[in-house]
């Protein structure tokens, strides 16, 4: 890739309130590995962003960091213009709902419960939980799932329920990671147009995912993670440029090609 044809690197804003999500400097070790190296990023406000990278790439780690979850080494981050760390960190995890993969549930709890603790951890009026948890189950094919413990659910409803609670309170902010693996295709199909209509509410959806399909078809902005640091970031057509998002995913990430010789066993 020549330097004419460079993916885009957005701009990075002065004031860190402007963005919904901004993350400045971002860095984390885990004894001599690099995770996340001076990581600096804007989400839009309003925008679907997508989150790509490899697996070990530093994005969960980053989103672990900026959602005030894991300490970052050094660097800050700051959601809907409050800031994560030494700063306002309550006001922050009000305003931003979270759906992280692989971490623990409350799963002997009911799916209707579990959204009813989380409102009462919002300080929700319980007229206005109920309200919600039935529309957010019905939307999701979990009305019949809502009296069972979340430890009896398949991987795909369990997704969904962790979709419903991060969207409960209706933040400014829903991050999201993976949330479409191991949903079925109706679900699926169901969730798009869920995240799809609440950023044309005017809030704000960042997803990272794997399948790059499906960023390009939901996202209006993206950004490639790399080696625990920002490759290119911008709208996605500024990004993918003229040919596809995979292509220049291969691009900045590089490509290994299978050694055939010692996987000569398999012919």
């Amino acid at each position: 890739m020549n330097a004419m044809n460079e993916p885009h690197i957005a701009p990075i804003a002065e004031d860190v309130t402007a963005p919904a999500v901004a993350l400045r400097g971002l860095s984390k070790n885990f004894g001599k590995q690099i995770a996340v190296r001076n990581l600096s990023l804007d989400i839009p406000r309003g925008s679907f962003f997508g989150i790509v990278g490899p697996n070990g790439a530093g994005k969960t780690t980053a989103l672990t960091m900026a959602t005030g979850l894991l300490r970052p080494g050094a660097g800050n981050a700051w959601i809907d213009g409050h800031k994560v760390w030494e700063g306002e960190g309550y006001l922050a995890k009000q305003s931003y709902g979270l759906l992280a993969d692989s971490m623990p549930v409350f799963d002997r709890l009911s799916g209707t419960e579990y959204l009813q603790f989380l409102g009462a951890l919002r300080g929700m009026d319980l007229e206005t939980v109920k309200s919600r948890s039935e529309s957010l189950l019905n939307a999701l094919d979990l009305q019949d799932a809502g009296s069972k413990f979340i430890a009896d659910y398949s991987a795909g409803m369990t997704k969904k329920i962790l979709l419903a609670g991060a969207m409960l309170h209706r933040p400014e902010v829903l991050i999201l990671d993976e949330p479409l693996e191991a949903v079925d295709p109706v679900s699926a199909r169901t969730i798009r147009q869920m995240l799809q209509a609440y950023v044309q509410a005017g809030r704000t959806v960042v997803m990272s995912s794997h399948v790059m399909e499906v960023i390009e078809g939901l996202c209006s902005h993206v950004a490639i993670i790399a080696d625990g640091s920002v490759r290119a970031s911008g709208t996605l057509n500024e990004v993918r440029m003229q040919g596809s998002l995979s292509d220049t995913f291969i691009e900045l990430v590089g490509a290994r090609d299978i050694d055939e010789s010692s996987l000569g066993w398999l012919r």
